[in-house]
């Protein structure tokens, strides 16, 4: 079989039978495109061999892409060629003759400071209540507001994914349970709860304005042309309200999720009560937010302990024993 054949057969074959995201489609078909650049369309699948593949994965490294980026590339090849092992397509993989050593890259999740965080919310309460007092502002400024604001306050609350935000459909709330149910990556589900009063008061406030836009869809979220909020939409939202908060570090809604991770460990969540609430997986991915947490612990003995209170002359001490 011819590569382009593979590769197309496999993307119409393989989601239409495992459940996966469109973005991780999106994903497999980037990676399987450069793969086929790479090794020529019209070649035969088996005749592909691991030191070709090799040769492959240093020059990705050779030109700039992250160790993170070539192994994910390659994980979409480990899928693809397993897939025709299983038809019977070729007899083996040659990725099952290779080994990359591509160094892991340790960074430290990027949070946003309390005091960050907190004048963040300030201005977005700030701006939805000038807006709903005053009467010369645009029709449309009141719904932003309440949007935005009950955008953000989810965010922090429950710590989810923006991608996972912006999927929300208004039947996704409970009220009753005062829950949102939340369809997360891997097709894995979960509750997030909304457990202070400030997030359950933005929500109220945004819901009966959603409500009233007919728009032929079920998004929680939705744009001012009634289309389902996106994920750059969210982002630019952040954006605007930390200018208006006057925060000059860049933002995103990632950091939010870490923000809410990492607070939620440093006030002694149990780090599995915290990989729920996350939607994480495996509790190995929740693990990279006490290194965190660590440093906070470092600096808070630093600072609390009692031995650096202690007036003690070790001088004297020493002449004594």
């Amino acid at each position: 079989m011819l590569i382009h054949d593979a590769i197309a057969l496999f993307i119409e074959g393989y989601f239409s039978t495992c459940k996966r995201s469109d973005k991780t489609k999106a994903a497999y078909t980037t990676d399987l495109a450069q793969f086929r650049l790479r090794f020529n369309e019209d070649r035969d699948l088996d005749s592909i061999r691991a030191d070709e593949l090799e040769e492959w994965a240093r020059a990705l490294t050779d030109e700039g892409y992250a160790a993170v980026s070539v192994r994910r590339k390659f994980a979409s090849l480990k899928v693809f060629f397993g897939y025709w092992v299983r038809k019977g397509v070729v007899a083996s993989s040659p990725l099952w003759r290779i080994r990359l050593d591509l160094a892991r890259e340790q960074k430290l999740p990027r949070n946003i400071p309390l005091a960050d965080a907190t004048r963040l919310l300030q201005a977005a309460w700030v701006r939805m209540s000038s807006e709903r007092c005053n009467t010369k502002v645009q029709r449309d400024a009141p719904f932003l507001a309440s949007r935005n604001l009950a955008a953000l306050e989810i965010l922090f609350a429950t710590g989810m994914r923006v991608g996972e935000l912006v999927s929300l459909r208004l039947s996704d709330w409970n009220e009753d349970e005062q829950s949102i149910h939340v369809k997360g990556k891997g097709g894995r589900h979960r509750l997030a709860f909304l457990t202070d009063q400030r997030s359950l008061a933005a929500l109220a406030e945004y819901l009966p304005r959603r409500r009233k836009v007919l728009c032929g869809h079920e998004s929680l979220f939705v744009n001012l042309a009634g289309g389902p909020l996106s994920t750059q939409g969210v982002a630019r939202v952040l954006t605007g309200l930390a200018a208006e908060a006057g925060i000059t570090m860049r933002l995103t809604p990632h950091m939010v999720r870490h923000t809410v991770a990492t607070l939620l460990l440093r006030n002694g969540a149990d780090i599995r009560v915290v990989q729920e609430v996350l939607g994480h997986s495996s509790i190995a991915m929740t693990q990279r937010y006490t290194h965190v947490s660590k440093e906070h612990l470092r600096e808070t003995l630093q600072m609390r302990h009692p031995s650096h209170h202690m007036a003690i002359d070790r001088q004297a001490g020493a002449h004594s024993l």
